[in-house]
């Protein structure tokens, strides 16, 4: 009992001091995104917690689409589909007014936390990127779909991919604003400019998405990005690769 209760106060003390440390890291910088207990705010740069809170917004969508509009993001919301495994209720339609980017085919419309994670991305890290390395930004960001009722890999048997439930999507190129198009499948490999982009591109993903799967992972992701917002807790592992 004496030795469970060390162990109790340790654990405390190692949890006050870890707070600590949260709250003197964000005061120090002024960066309240860094907290996991803060708000999430579209507008501010990524923080170390960005990405959990944005998973987080999994199965809430009204909260999800109040960010997207306090963001001034143009979307429309689509009427819950699908059934069983492959249902979905959050789905949205992000519209490309000006200065944002296109997204080919227009139709597709992911579950909010994706859409919410799909605009960081391109405010934070593809834009940026592109502007820095070709001196021009992206219009247009061509994908091979988000919602498909399918398992993982499309097996047969097996957990459901987040694409049953509008939970992903998978990125396969970069149109630039002069119409040179960096896509995944050619311009992954190499030490040019486009290879270091899209590797750019993809590292920054990691900090928004649950999961993040490149052609450095396996050769059925050797033409994509696959991002997705899978549900994993608010201590769940997330994967990049």
């Amino acid at each position: 009992m004496r030795r469970l209760h060390i162990l109790l106060r340790r654990s405390l003390v190692l949890a006050v001091l870890a707070a600590l440390i949260f709250i003197s890291y964000a005061v120090l910088r002024q960066r309240p995104q860094d907290l996991p207990w803060t708000e999430l705010d579209l507008a501010e740069p990524i923080g170390l917690f960005t990405g959990r809170k944005l998973a987080a917004l999994t199965g809430e969508p009204s909260q999800c689409r109040a960010l997207l509009d306090q963001a001034g993001v143009a979307y429309v919301v689509m009427k819950p589909g699908g059934e069983r495994h492959c249902a979905y209720s959050d789905a949205v339609r992000l519209e490309s007014g000006a200065g944002a980017i296109a997204l080919s085919p227009a139709s597709v419309a992911p579950s909010c936390p994706v859409a919410a994670a799909f605009k960081l991305w391109e405010w934070q890290v593809v834009q940026p990127a592109a502007q820095r390395i070709f001196g021009q930004p992206v219009k247009r960001v061509e994908h091979f779909g988000s919602y498909s009722c399918r398992r993982m890999y499309g097996r047969s048997s097996g957990d459901f991919s987040e694409h049953a439930t509008a939970d992903a999507i998978d990125i396969a190129a970069f149109v630039l604003a002069d119409g040179r198009r960096i896509s995944i499948v050619g311009d992954w490999k190499g030490d040019g400019k486009d290879a270091a982009f899209l590797h750019e591109a993809r590292d920054g993903a990691c900090r928004l998405f649950s999961t993040v799967l490149s052609p450095d992972y396996n050769a059925a992701h050797r033409d994509h990005l696959h991002l997705d917002q899978a549900e994993r807790g608010a201590m769940g592992g997330r994967a990049c690769r």
